[in-house]
């Protein structure tokens, strides 16, 4: 008994949903093949942009490293029974406090944003 027997399915639905599965997958990865090629294509032609994109992806390496170091590595008890060590727990806090300082940097900014607009 095979797995489309197992739930209930005709062998044509079973068809259906496996080439339909491989459609999306033929979908997803030409799409991600048309963005980097489109990325490359702009990054050669404007080499200013493709600067401040790598100083982007730098400040938010370095503000997840900061954020690693701070965060702990206790492990409740719920972490232990779902199998996370100390590793992932300190991988998991790094990227919880990461997220808590881009999000109030984001308020932060939406606010000035807004008084300024107000001011002028």
């Amino acid at each position: 008994m095979d797995i489309c027997e197992a739930n209930g399915l005709s062998e044509l639905s079973c068809n259906a949903i496996s080439w339909g599965l491989y459609f999306c997958y033929i979908l997803f990865f030409g799409s991600v093949l048309a963005i980097v090629g489109l990325f490359l294509m702009n990054a050669a032609s404007d080499t200013k942009t493709l600067i401040r994109s790598a100083m982007g992806a730098g400040i938010l390496a370095a503000l997840f490293i900061v954020s690693y170091v701070l965060s702990g590595s206790e492990l409740s008890s719920s972490a232990i029974a779902m199998g996370i060590d100390e590793a992932g727990s300190k991988l998991i806090g790094g990227g919880l406090i990461m997220f808590y300082i881009t999000f109030f940097i984001a308020v932060i900014g939406l606010i000035y944003s807004e008084i300024s607009k107000a001011l002028k």
